[in-house]
């Protein structure tokens, strides 16, 4: 049995141990991190897979959010009882192509057990996140989000602005959050999940300014990060003075937190999140919802450029029989299908990862029927990928996130200005860098 060596994520992470049940050979468990409506609809694909043909059953097993689902991983893999199927974030590529021995690279699987997998069916802003230097898919693409804004068309009205044009720039932004607050139909203007994500990895990507050296990582471990421009050290300095304004309010650290529900009690009228809380919010909100794009500084050049996916793909871990690795990849094969892939797309908000899919849901009238609903597939594809707009791939990302969060919240709480806390989170995660490039040479 190999040894699982995801050196990075080990760290200063706890890990847990968990036993899985004796199952039969044609058996696949498969962990994944998907709660509430979105965890209903990945267990009714699982069932129609399973009631598709006889041969093989995958069991889903629902192991908290990313981070928790990884980290159970890693103690599984150490005891030999690792799942079959991994669904790991898209900040854990980095952890996960570099864990020697823990996974059977999806390209490998699919040919070697003569399934049908083209990677030129996925879309490219896609699959290009997920591919090694020779371009081979490493794991398959599953979940792919990107941030968007969604917002409370009912305010809108009530403070006399066009509910179907939602603000496209940041200082649009604080001209509605203002006009919002001040007619008393909201009490901020907006909050955002992941800060991270939305407030520093999109924003750098739409404003094309990097991450990090080495085309963020993608070209090597040796990549520093080098946030700390200008740019951001204003939009973190902003995003203070209008939260003292009562325009913003910080929604915590993580996808949810307090943002989510700000936004469903009305109380914010706009929300940043992924593209795939289309299915809860459409289930939870009482109100209207409308849906636009990721603001953007008019005084930027290159503005807007594109934005950059979240979500998660699915790893094959090593360990098991050939037979067992014969069902995954006949499971893959099934979760490939246009039908499939449209449907797990129009049902969450989660992009339609290849072509086919894209084109039926758009033969089947559904982004005609759903105003909105294309708003992450547009924002992905305003522009080719730039060095800077095609994604990030640092190790021990997972731990670089909280510490941007972390900074990002002193902030918010006066106790830095916006430069001082992105120049104090380059250096601390570069530190994190360097102990993954040592750990992984």
């Amino acid at each position: 049995m190999s040894r699982f060596t995801l050196h990075a994520l080990a760290l200063g992470v706890a890990t847990a141990t968990f036993s899985l049940s004796a199952h039969s050979a044609t058996n696949v468990n498969w962990w994944h991190a998907m709660g509430g409506q979105l965890g209903e609809i990945l267990e009714q694909i699982t069932e129609d897979f399973n009631a598709s043909q006889e041969d093989y059953r995958v069991t889903p097993s629902y192991r908290g959010n990313y981070t928790e689902t990884m980290t159970g991983a890693i103690a599984a893999f150490r005891a030999g009882e690792q799942p079959h199927i991994l669904q790991v974030f898209e900040v854990g590529t980095g952890t996960m192509m570099n864990a020697a021995g823990a996974v059977y690279p999806v390209y490998q699987l699919m040919e070697e057990h003569g399934r049908a997998f083209d990677r030129e069916d996925f879309l490219p802003a896609v699959v290009g996140y997920y591919t090694d230097a020779n371009g081979n898919l490493l794991s398959f693409p599953f979940n792919s989000s990107t941030p968007i804004m969604y917002y409370n068309r009912d305010v809108f009205e009530e403070a006399g602005l066009d509910p179907e044009q939602p603000p496209q720039t940041w200082e649009e932004m604080a001209e509605y959050a203002t006009q919002m607050t001040e007619a008393g139909a909201a009490r901020c203007g907006f909050t955002s999940s992941w800060p991270s994500w939305v407030m520093l990895e999109n924003f750098s990507a739409m404003h094309n300014l990097p991450l990090g050296t080495l085309e963020n990582g993608f070209e090597g471990l040796e990549t520093e990060l080098n946030f700390n421009n200008e740019h951001v050290a204003r939009h973190w300095d902003n995003l203070k003075a209008w939260q003292e304004e009562g325009l913003y309010r910080w929604g915590g650290p993580g996808p949810g937190d307090d943002a989510l529900p700000m936004f469903y009690s009305g109380d914010c009228a706009i929300f940043f999140g992924s593209s795939a809380s289309r299915a809860d919010i459409a289930a939870n909100a009482d109100f209207e919802v409308g849906f636009g794009m990721l603001p953007y500084y008019a005084d930027v050049d290159g503005a807007p450029q594109n934005s950059i996916i979240g979500g998660a793909t699915l790893w094959a871990l090593q360990g098991h029989s050939d037979e067992e690795y014969e069902a995954v990849a006949a499971f893959f094969e099934y979760l490939s299908q246009p039908e499939v892939q449209a449907e797990w797309h129009q049902k969450t908000g989660y992009l339609p990862i290849t072509q086919a899919a894209w084109d039926l849901s758009a033969e089947q009238s559904y982004y005609d029927e759903n105003p909105g609903a294309d708003t992450s597939i547009k924002q992905m594809t305003l522009n080719e990928p730039t060095e800077n707009s095609k994604g990030l791939r640092f190790g021990n990302f997972v731990q670089i996130r909280d510490i941007i969060s972390e900074e990002m919240e002193a902030v918010m709480s006066g106790r830095k200005d916006g430069q001082k806390a992105s120049d104090d989170a380059v250096r601390r995660g570069n530190n994190l860098l360097r102990d993954f490039e040592a750990a992984n040479q």
